[in-house]
């Protein structure tokens, strides 16, 4: 019997290759696209589980009181946090603190390399994390000053295949440097972590170089602190009693968070890197599961499409005894070979696919998917898709009367039409979702774009601080590469700063100031940094008052310029009469020299904060600003970069040259969002074109059923016109159906997503009539070409009895 039953299905199957070829097409397609954002959504969940302790490690962040309440403050905590937590919480087991080393550059002899992501952290940290050496041992690898643990690769690239253990390598960092030997190798660690880590330093380094206080203490937030907490403890009670700790800092709190839901969950200031975005993952899970739901629906809406051209079949094998379980599974056995054929397909564009959607998002995605438990999740998908979209169609077909088909008798009205005019509002529905959201996505990313800044990032190179010569006065070296900088004809201007806008690897913060009235406020948080006389030029940063910062080191001692925001701040609306007022924080005080106009320092995704500049004092720790002298041409500009490059190795000889665009680094600060942007609308077109094809489906069978009604319009003296507009009206119906029900559901979701924009764009009335408007056109397009060929076909064909 299950041979007949196949051979039965292969027959029907190839009989209608048109039909079994559109089917195909969508469920492969449906099937792929879910595989893909599965592995892609798999990827951002993986973020740190690979740890030995992963679910009992938790990080500690700060919260700082704003009013009456507390909100989110930064990543980053007191080298006092962990100590103090350990020893208030019994459940508690360890801390480990952090501090980060951005960028870094190793020389040992005569070779140097640049580094990036490394840590000066507690032997704890072995404890905690449990990720092993390959080299070393864990005991002892940082337990004394001065001694570093490389990762695999980071050792190869140094060392090549030379025994690391007790090597020497002087590292410099901050415009400080250090000797360092080498006591372990670190495996690597995958690229799915939070903390992308390249060495660990010994925490007690710091005694020996002093990047920071290495003692326990309430000064500078500069530490990720993680604790590993006992797998038995209470966490929701322990977080509690942390918030409850009263710390000398009284405007803030300690919070604590999973370690697993760092890349999802967090994008507080000071992070490690750019986390993920649980609202992104949602919206492509949505996405991946609309268009699986609608590959499905397009196999009802063709299977029914072609029910009446199988009606004289049932009835033959009805009225020859067979029963309705025996067609049931004849009509499931063509839906498994039809879903099967689609899930080979499917996973063949996967495998051809994968590599390119890797390299597109920067994840590195593999299609490892035929293990573990993604092989039962993968094998369900056409076990599932059988059920649903094979179901309702064999119920159908094998519930036909043998009588009303042998008739002639099955139309239109015959079978319930409910369900068909639902799946075709569902499908359009998603569609014009997906198009509201693809539409609003790219308007917010050019209205950052366009955004203005308020300050000039056109023609603006930054050369990073990557300083390794020893010189006894770097602010005499550097005074003279401006100097030589400033010569060339094709720069304007030159500043040494320790910011820029898109990058905020040096600015710090802090809390509490006493105003120029004596009243002292400790709940904003003031951002500050260090820059030259010539920042405010080169940055093409508008002054509001006063002057900006002043190169006589003796009258410009304590004299700070301000932005708009910190102006307002301090309660004056007008900048000129902060001028020559003194405020004072970090127990100095600091005449306001001048006031600047507010700008983007970070990404429109925050809003503009109370910033403080200071005259650089720290030449080792700034790097280079060079605003060019509007150079038209690439070659041009990439001559000017070769004369700062001769220019910089003259001063700097054993110090690597790398620089960047301003404007290009803050446009990167985007990559993440508009490359989601990107993905979105790819799969907003493939659910679109999936819709049109279950469309497609729907109108052939409509055409079907209305042949005869056709026919006998036109030998009354029915129009073409009056024809398409009869055939088409229920489509447009349900379009404005679909469109009504979306609208709200798209307005909600897109205004959830804005919400992560400080600056964002309007959901203007447009952008939904175009949605609704583009979601009618590809439907009207969809459904014109059987409505025309039914239309003008010889009535006599439609009206002429077997």
């Amino acid at each position: 019997m299950l041979k007949t039953y196949l051979k039965i299905a292969f027959r029907n199957i190839l009989k209608s290759r048109m039909f079994s070829t559109i089917n195909i097409l969508g469920l492969a397609i449906g099937i792929a696209s879910f595989v893909i954002i599965l592995l892609y959504v798999g990827y951002e969940f993986s973020f740190d589980r690979f740890y030995k302790n992963s679910e009992n490690i938790y990080r500690v962040f700060m919260d700082y009181k704003t009013g009456d309440h507390f909100e989110q403050g930064d990543a980053q905590v007191y080298n006092m946090s962990g100590p103090t937590l350990k020893n208030e919480f019994p459940e508690i087991q360890d801390f480990v603190r952090l501090y980060h080393l951005k960028k870094s550059s190793f020389v040992v002899e005569k070779s140097s390399f640049e580094v990036q992501n490394g840590y000066m952290t507690d032997p704890s940290w072995f404890k905690i994390f449990g990720h092993p050496l390959i080299e070393g041992n864990v005991a002892t690898a940082l337990g004394e000053p001065n001694t570093i643990v490389l990762t695999q690769q980071t050792a190869d690239m140094i060392f090549g295949k030379t025994d690391p253990l007790g090597k020497r390598v002087t590292i410099f960092c901050g415009g400080q440097n250090t000797n360092l030997t080498v006591t372990g190798v670190l495996k690597d660690i995958p690229e799915n972590t939070y903390l992308k880590i390249n060495f660990l330093v010994s925490f007690q380094t710091m005694k020996n170089w002093p990047l920071d206080r290495p003692e326990p203490n309430w000064g500078n937030n500069n530490y990720f602190t993680f604790l590993l907490v006992d797998q038995n403890a209470n966490i929701t009670e322990l977080q509690q009693k942390i918030k409850e700790l009263k710390i000398p800092p009284t405007e803030e709190r300690h919070n604590i968070e999973p370690l697993t839901g760092i890349h999802l969950h967090s994008d507080k200031p000071f992070e490690a890197e750019t986390n993920g975005s649980i609202a992104q993952v949602r919206f492509l899970i949505a996405v991946t599961f609309i268009i699986l739901l609608l590959s499905w629906l397009n196999y009802i809406n063709l299977s029914n499409a072609k029910s009446l051209e199988r009606a004289k079949e049932v009835g033959v094998r009805k009225v020859s005894g067979a029963k309705k379980g025996q067609l049931v599974t004849q009509f499931l056995i063509e839906s498994l070979l039809l879903n099967l054929v689609a899930v080979v397909i499917a996973f063949a564009i996967v495998l051809i696919l994968v590599p390119y959607f890797s390299t597109f998002t920067g994840k590195p995605l593999t299609t490892e998917i035929f293990s573990g438990k993604a092989i039962l999740l993968l094998a369900g998908i056409p076990v599932l898709g059988i059920l649903i979209s094979g179901a309702y169609p064999a119920f159908v077909l094998s519930g036909f009367k043998p009588v009303k088909i042998l008739k002639g008798k099955i139309t239109a009205n015959s079978r319930s039409t409910g369900f068909r005019n639902a799946f075709v509002v569902a499908q359009f529905l998603a569609a014009i979702v997906l198009l509201v959201g693809t539409i609003t996505i790219f308007k917010q990313m050019k209205f950052v774009s366009d955004q203005p800044l308020g300050a000039d990032l056109n023609q603006v190179i930054a050369i990073k601080n990557n300083i390794l010569d020893e010189k006894e006065n770097l602010g005499n070296t550097f005074e003279t590469l401006k100097t030589e900088f400033t010569k060339l004809p094709s720069v304007k201007a030159v500043s040494i700063a320790e910011t820029y806008p898109g990058n905020d690897d040096n600015t710090s913060y802090f809390m509490g100031i006493t105003y120029p009235d004596g009243t002292q406020e400790g709940q904003t948080k003031w951002y500050t940094a260090e820059a030259d006389e010539d920042y405010v030029q080169v940055m093409g940063i508008e002054m509001l008052a006063g002057t900006p910062l002043s190169k006589n080191s003796k009258t410009n001692k304590n004299k700070i310029i301000i932005n708009e925001t910190a102006a307002r701040k301090l309660g004056f609306l007008h900048p000129a009469d902060l001028l020559d007022k003194t405020v004072s924080f970090w127990g100095q005080n600091w005449v306001i020299q001048g006031v600047m106009e507010d700008y983007h320092s970070l990404s429109l995704k925050y809003n503009i904060e109370p910033l403080i500049l200071r005259y650089t004092q720290n030449y080792g720790a700034n790097g280079v600003l060079i605003k060019l002298n509007n150079v038209a041409s690439l070659s041009g500009v990439s001559n000017t970069i070769q004369q700062l490059e001769t220019e910089w190795k003259q001063n700097f000889p054993k110090s690597n040259f790398q620089y960047n665009f301003v404007d290009e680094k803050f446009a990167s600060l985007y990559n993440a969002d508009r490359k989601f942007g990107k993905t979105f609308g790819f799969f907003t077109l493939l659910a679109i074109f999936i819709a049109s094809l279950g469309l497609f489906g729907l109108t052939f069978y409509s055409c079907t059923l209305r042949i005869k009604e056709i026919g006998v319009r036109k030998v009354n003296g029915a129009k073409v016109s009056e024809i398409l507009a009869l055939l088409n009206k229920d489509f447009v119906k349900w379009i404005a159906t679909a469109f009504v029900i979306a609208t709200p559901i798209a307005y909600y979701s897109m205004h959830k997503w804005l919400e992560n924009f400080a600056y964002r764009t309007t959901l203007s009335w447009w952008i939904f009539a175009l949605a609704g408007a583009l979601a009618l056109g590809i439907a009207l397009l969809t459904v014109s070409w059987q409505s025309w060929r039914a239309a003008t076909r010889n009535p006599v064909e439609a009206l002429r009895y077997e």
